[in-house]
């Protein structure tokens, strides 16, 4: 599965057309961010997926996690948010 990476950049509304569409695809998206901007972002496109994905009539719900990621061989620890249907895949 893709991993959907997020900056602090990242457009919120862009990002959520994303997770909606792997997860109506696949069931379930993987969204990694680092930095608090770059997870502010994520948050918000997750909150805005969920509203795209309810018209479908799909709940979905985020399970946060800690990932270790390498970024220019400097080893960093990054947000990885699981978002899928309630209830499970």
């Amino acid at each position: 599965m893709d991993i959907i990476k997020v900056s602090a950049q990242s457009r919120s509304p862009a990002v959520a057309g994303a997770i909606a569409g792997v997860v109506r695809d696949a069931s379930r998206a993987e969204v990694q961010a680092v930095g608090a901007s770059a997870v502010n972002q994520a948050i918000k496109a997750i909150a805005i997926a969920k509203g795209y994905l309810a018209q479908d009539g799909i709940d979905i719900i985020c399970i946060p996690s800690f990932t270790e990621i390498e970024i220019q061989g400097q080893e960093r620890t990054a947000m990885r948010l699981t978002v899928e249907p309630r209830g499970g895949c």
